[in-house]
């Protein structure tokens, strides 16, 4: 989830380059290309990847955050979380092991490392 739709679409292109086979949707910007956070993308993008495994979602910031929240306030069936990690490099972290088999739980458990890992 971005401010941005470009920024969220190429998030995705980008772990798709990684795990081509990995569940994964965008929701960036309002819905006339503008920059914010839409409810309704949101929720669209969850939808599209749902399955009984489950559904992480990343953000970059701000009222991204929010929006998921409302967002998942509205689906308390679901099991749907958030994850507090750095946008891009979480993504493809969750992408490979998605793709890789890895479970809900361990899934959050790599995302929350995804913070410290160094660059260089």
């Amino acid at each position: 989830m971005s401010h941005s739709a470009h920024l969220a679409d190429s998030v995705i292109e980008m772990a798709a380059v990684m795990a081509e086979q990995a569940p994964m949707a965008a929701a960036g910007g309002l819905e006339d290309g503008s920059f914010g956070t839409s409810f309704d993308k949101i929720t669209a993008a969850i939808d599209a990847v749902y399955s009984d495994d489950g559904v992480l979602v990343l953000m970059d910031l701000g009222s991204a955050v929010m929006t998921t929240e409302m967002v998942l306030e509205m689906m308390p069936e679901r099991k749907v979380e958030m994850v507090d990690c750095p946008l891009v490099e979480g993504a493809i972290v969750a992408a490979i092991g998605a793709a890789g088999g890895e479970d809900f739980e361990t899934l959050k458990k790599n995302l929350a490392s995804v913070a410290s890992t160094k660059k260089m």
